[in-house]
């Protein structure tokens, strides 16, 4: 029971962050939904909720760790370089959320 607790939390956050948070591309917002990293974002996050220790410097390493390639894989960025601060923040809120409720 706990597994599919976990599975319906961890979808559940996938898809809040998918569609709250984005990359900014030359002004374009790329949701991260779009971008199909919501899941891999919302995996990487979730320990931090499970530990209850959510902050904004754990989290601006997590999206610090996990890389996006760009230029058919040519290169790649750390995600954090592509999310705007208010993204990051709503990120971080989002976070804390799913920590107090859980």
């Amino acid at each position: 029971m706990a597994k599919t607790n976990t599975t319906e939390l961890l979808e559940a956050l996938a898809a809040e962050i998918g569609e709250s948070v984005y990359m900014d591309i030359a002004k374009w917002h790329l949701y991260l939904s779009n971008a199909k990293l919501h899941t891999l974002v919302a995996e990487r996050l979730y320990p931090l909720i499970t530990s209850n220790s959510v902050s904004e410097d754990q989290v601006l390493k997590v999206l610090q760790s996990i890389t996006v390639k760009i230029g058919g894989g040519r290169s790649e960025l750390p995600l954090i370089d592509l999310l705007p601060l208010q993204c990051q923040v709503t990120l971080v809120d989002i976070l804390e959320k799913y920590q107090r409720d859980s």
